[in-house]
């Protein structure tokens, strides 16, 4: 009996131990203003919690993660397209400089490396074995170098101050295996709670803000020094401001001490203590007690992870009212740091659970204390404005809309994706906001508001400060739920399956209505079904476990009109196909909308815009543009563009219908259909006609991030041109059968791209491939290189002069495939218009065209910045000739790559271009009206 009772207190001896010990840590640190270097001497009493013997601890250095282009956070920087950090020079980046590691007290020298691949992973042996339940305590001296804030907008700033986030070494936490991750600017470190004690050498005219206690004491470097003692118990984090100009103000409430550099100019500061105390008291109220004296929230903090949308812009546009983007700021970043540093939950694999909890307490805090505040705020009500349906939706849909968006472009990824695996959208924006929309899908279910209020506030005080999962949450869900809550954890959470329901049918039965809801997703959750008479509520129904159908019997109470989640709660991909009218043909109205709107599901909508472009041939010309395509995209799409040239005076205009069809995550992800025809000017008083039909295969590897993309076209161009009585052309009117195959891995460092054509007429047959290649070497040099190939099988258009050959400079685009201004222009400016296709030369050369095969190499790389030296050579081969030997050379000025050019010829086959006559005419541009392409050089960091 003794035994047992011994055994038994073992047992909760060493859990007290697993659940309550703290790493200590002491940090002696001082800071080399000018120098901008850290130097620390640090002690890490480190606790084995596990039930294993260690003989090594693992600590994560993620200072180093700066020090050098190639590490993880240096190669995450690149594939975002985040120029700056490669760009950068030696002294703005940052690194960690190991002097000595020891034990202690012993001084004796530990062995020790960095992981492979991840040098801001250190491991360290320790001298004897690490038992269950013991403690080992490392000494490591060593130097910071403290980066610049441009990267991640921590280190040292242009002003003179510094803000040290992730400066210190900190033990990784081990749970079976060491949870090691590298810096990849995710703000997902996961450190273990420890206490700290950092005494801090700083000039005596800076300061430093932090969270923890402090106390200033005379430091032994002299009267021009200070030393800050901080103190901190079951911390996981440590940031420092170190200030020579203050930016930081304070609030006293009687719940914390609050600190914040987060401005705003136009409100009183009594203004912003009474938001800052509502802020804190709806989370004490929401989650528990935040269990620190202080809790400090930087701007950089917010602008790392702000809130996107309107109140982000200037505030010449402010459209929201004083004091609320001043909150929802506040709200934004408070309650991240309430959480970041309360619950310990693997960041990098379980981030959902906190952004869930994160935005679902930012859109109740919206609801109650402002219920009424738009998605535009103050536009809403500016005539003209007021008409969209953008005035109508309230704040909080903005967190359906930027999940919507990556459904419709089949971006979404699982909730529980690892998050240096997400689309860099979805990291910052769609997954949390999927969460968070996903527990206001929860409580509509469960019927009852209560129940995710007090599920919440469980997990929060059952977890604060000490490891936890997002399964605990789950428990306490289930512990409180009525209904079975499963589906949310395995088909929300774990997948993502886009919801999608319909109303397939229904059927009068005497007093009653049968009604069957079509599930078109894959995973069977739960949908409302709401019954109206007009426009008055008559019934409610939730409808569960629907796999494919389910047939569903309501009171038929003067039902005039059925509604599929009417409140909106349920983030499907599409609700357009939720109406059900019972008294007329159309379930849906028709709505004609002037400009872009968000989608309304309650309509069918046809939007109308004017359009301007421009040719020499019509001049400026004038559509009126219809269409469906709203802000997030559509599978199914159309544009209608009747259009007028003021100098052809002809009527003119454009049209396309297309679909897209998911069919797959990866590999063959989408296909699409299309049709489109199209009537402009090709030259002076002439008209052609193109009519095209398509299908587009689409293939993507299985990682999202990978820029790795595939495309299979297959389309049939017919095209009509009118003839001209003065200068006839023998084949006016053609049609050719295209099959094209794309391959492109488009990133910054690298990029390869290679297209391979084949087309088919009834004169003609020909094959060309070409290959893109583009390298930036670590010294800054970037090389870029182009292969064109083309060949004709056969070729019978001999009467069509050089129509359908290949072009040396200037293609004919007899598919009209490009923007040309002039498309048939020889002489004048328009003229010195070059598309980069086929040939690739910017020289006009003798040898324009090749009627039998050609082969060219382009090649260009950079001498300053934006300007870089070019070079083509190839071979020309026409029938009857012998092949030509064709070079150029010259200096181009890419002011925005590939969208503006110039290009300034110096040597060709023609000689020393530069001292020949009309120079001028010789330069040749490249130019893009294109407001998507332009678009796409913004967007790509984040999808």
């Amino acid at each position: 009996m003794n035994l047992k009772k011994l055994h038994l207190f073992l047992i909760i001896s060493f859990a007290c131990i697993y659940v309550s010990a703290q790493h200590d840590i002491s940090i002696s640190a001082e800071i080399d203003v000018e120098k901008k270097v850290l130097t620390i001497d640090q002690e890490i009493q480190f606790f084995n919690t596990s039930q294993d013997t260690l003989n090594k601890v693992v600590f994560h250095d993620w200072a180093n993660a700066f020090s050098n282009k190639t590490t993880p956070l240096g190669e995450r920087f690149s594939e975002d397209f985040l120029k700056r950090f490669y760009f950068a020079k030696d002294y703005e980046r940052g690194s960690t400089i190991i002097q000595k590691i020891t034990d202690t007290p012993l001084q004796k020298p530990l062995s020790w490396g960095r992981q492979d691949g991840n040098p801001d992973i250190l491991w360290v042996e320790t001298a004897t074995p690490l038992y269950p339940g013991d403690s080992y305590t490392f000494s490591f001296q060593y130097k910071v170098k403290i980066p610049s804030s441009k990267f991640t907008r921590f280190g040292y700033h242009d002003n003179g101050n510094f803000s040290l986030k992730y400066w210190h070494l900190v033990p990784a936490i081990y749970d079976k295996e060491w949870k090691t991750y590298s810096h990849k600017n995710l703000d997902d470190l996961y450190a273990p709670a420890s206490n700290y004690n950092i005494n801090f050498t700083i000039p005596e005219n800076y300061y430093i803000v932090s969270e923890l206690s402090q106390d200033v004491k005379v430091s032994s470097k002299g009267d021009n020094y200070k030393s800050v003692v901080l103190d901190g118990l079951k911390r996981n984090e440590v940031k420092l401001f170190i200030e020579k100009n203050p930016t930081f103000y304070s609030f006293s409430t009687d719940k914390v001490d609050f600190i914040s550099n987060i401005y705003d100019n136009h409100l009183m500061p009594e203004m912003k203590s009474v938001a800052i105390k509502r802020i804190l008291n709806f989370l004490e109220d929401r989650l528990g007690p935040y269990p620190f004296d202080k809790i400090l929230v930087s701007q950089n903090e917010y602008k790392s992870n702000p809130v996107y949308g309107l109140n982000q812009l200037p505030d010449i546009v402010r459209p929201f009212p004083d004091g609320f983007q001043y909150e929802i700021k506040q709200l934004k970043t408070i309650t991240e740091n309430y959480l970041e540093n309360t619950l310990l939950i693997n960041p990098r694999y379980d981030a959902w659970i906190k952004d869930a909890i994160h935005i679902y307490l930012m859109m109740e805090y919206t609801e109650q204390f402002y219920p009424d505040m738009k998605i535009i705020g103050k536009l809403s009500k500016v005539i003209g404005i007021r008409w969209f349906h953008a005035a109508d939706l309230k704040f909080n849909d903005q967190y359906f809309l930027g999940y919507k968006n990556m459904m419709r472009l089949f971006l979404d990824q699982p909730l529980l994706s690892q998050q240096d695996k997400l689309v860099k959208f979805n990291q910052n924006i769609a997954n949390a906001y999927k969460a968070g929309v996903g527990f206001k899908y929860l409580e509509d279910y469960l019927e009852d508001d209560e129940i995710i209020h007090q599920s919440i506030r469980n997990f929060y005080q059952n977890s604060l400060l000490k490891p936890t999962n997002s399964l605990e949450y789950k428990k306490a869900l289930s512990d409180l739920s009525p209904k079975k809550v499963d589906w949310f954890f395995e088909d929300f959470i774990k997948t993502n399956t886009k919801l999608d329901f319909k109303i397939k049918s229904v059927k009068r039965k005497q007093d009653s209505l049968e009604v069957t809801i079509k599930n078109l997703g894959s995973h069977a959750m739960p949908v409302s079904l709401y019954g109206f008479n007009k426009k008055n509520l008559i019934s409610k129904t939730w409808i569960s476990d629907i796999d494919e159908t389910k047939k569903v019997k309501i009171a038929n109470d003067n039902l005039t009109k059925l509604v599929l989640d009417h409140d909106q709660k349920i983030p499907e991909v599409n609700r357009r196909n939720n109406y059900r009218n019972l008294k007329w043909i159309f379930n849906k109205p028709f709505q004609f909308r002037f400009l872009d709107d968000i989608e309304d599901p309650r309509y069918h909508q046809v939007f109308f815009i004017p359009e301007f472009e421009f040719n020499v041939y019509d001049g400026f010309t004038i559509a009126s543009k219809f269409y469906n395509r709203t802000f997030i995209r559509r599978n199914f799409e159309y544009n209608v563009s009747p259009a007028y040239g003021f100098k052809s005076k002809k009527l003119l205009g454009s049209a396309s219908f297309f679909n897209r069809h998911q069919i797959a995550e990866h590999g063959l992800y989408e296909i699409r259909y299309g049709v489109n025809g199209s009537m402009f000017s090709y030259a002076p008083d002439l008209l052609f006609r193109r009519f095209s039909s398509s299908v587009n295969f689409r293939f993507r590897p299985k990682d999202l991030r990978s820029n790795q993309k595939q495309r299979l076209i297959i389309r049939n161009v017919n095209v009509f041109r009118d003839r001209d009585e003065e200068n006839p052309v023998e084949t006016p009117d053609y049609n050719v059968f295209n099959v094209k195959y794309r391959y492109s891995d488009f990133n910054l460092l690298n990029f390869l791209g290679y297209t391979i054509d084949y087309q088919i007429s009834k004169n003609f047959s020909k094959f060309s491939a070409t290959v893109n290649y583009r390298k930036l070497f670590l010294n800054n040099r970037q090389l870029n290189l182009r292969l064109f190939a083309g060949t004709f099988l056969f070729n019978d258009t001999e009467k069509d002069g050089d129509f359908f050959s290949f072009a040396l400079d200037r293609p004919t685009d007899y598919l009209f495939d490009y923007n040309y201004l002039g498309r048939s222009e020889d002489t004048g400016f328009v003229s010195q218009q070059i598309i980069l296709a086929e040939g690739g030369f910017k020289s006009r050369l003798d040898y324009p065209f090749a009627n039998q095969w050609i082969t060219t190499f382009n090649a260009n790389t950079n001498i300053w910045n934006w300007i870089y030296a070019y070079g083509d050579v190839g071979f020309v081969k026409n029938r009857n000739v012998s092949p030509k030997f064709v070079y150029d050379a010259g200096v181009r000025l890419s002011l925005v790559a590939d969208f503006f050019e110039l290009f300034f010829p110096v040597v060709s086959n023609n000689g020393f271009e530069v001292t020949q006559a009309d120079y001028e005419e010789k330069i040749r541009f490249i130019i893009t009206l294109s407001p998507e392409t332009l678009i796409g050089l913004f967007t790509r960091e984040w999808y």
